[in-house]
């Protein structure tokens, strides 16, 4: 009487789905005699093209989504500033009714109120996009938020700023434009 083996015990440590896939093992525990080499190998050739195949469709599939992730990427950059954009034409829209209203009426009074209050405008909506103005005099002077265009002797501490020449604007924790200043010096003795 034939000894039927353990399929597990004629193949090593193959598993159950391992041993379901090789052509030249029957699960039902006898080893298939009819599987020729040449029929083992063409199933073989054909499992490594399906595995190939299978590797370019990967591929594929990922460099589609690098490509379309660059893209959105470049879109995003392109129309970042498009919130900026729309909240400052309002701004842009006052200036000009203040102009209109410049020329049939001189009141200079009622053009500074005009200036005054687009200049509020513009500075909320710089602060809406996390934009916020160095606040400088009295500060002392800090090259990495100052740019210094004069030294003046003065009565206030050395190195302290005492005049803005140009308004300096932070973007969150950087700098847009430091705040050009006028530094206080020692007096000199006469």
């Amino acid at each position: 009487m034939e000894n039927k083996k353990n399929p597990a015990e004629t193949t090593g440590n193959q598993t159950k789905d391992e041993m379901k896939d090789d052509p030249a093992i029957d699960l039902s525990g006898t080893a298939k005699e009819d599987v020729s080499p040449e029929e083992k190998i063409a199933s073989l050739t054909e499992e490594l093209a399906a595995a190939k195949d299978q590797a370019l469709r990967s591929l594929a599939e990922l460099e589609n989504f690098r490509n379309r992730k660059n893209r959105e990427i470049a879109d995003l950059h392109k129309y970042e500033s498009m919130s900026l954009a729309r909240d400052i034409l309002p701004v842009w829209d006052n200036m000009g009714r203040a102009l209109a209203a410049a020329e049939k009426d001189l009141n200079v009074e009622t053009l500074i109120e005009g200036v005054k209050m687009m200049h509020q405008q513009f500075l909320d909506i710089l602060k809406k996009h996390d934009i916020t103005r160095i606040e400088a005099i009295g500060a002392p002077f800090d090259p990495n938020f100052h740019e210094s265009i004069a030294m003046l002797p003065s009565d206030r501490p050395a190195n302290e700023v005492i005049a803005e020449g140009q308004a300096g604007f932070l973007l969150h924790d950087r700098v847009v434009r430091p705040t050009q200043v006028v530094v206080s010096a020692p007096k000199q003795p006469q």
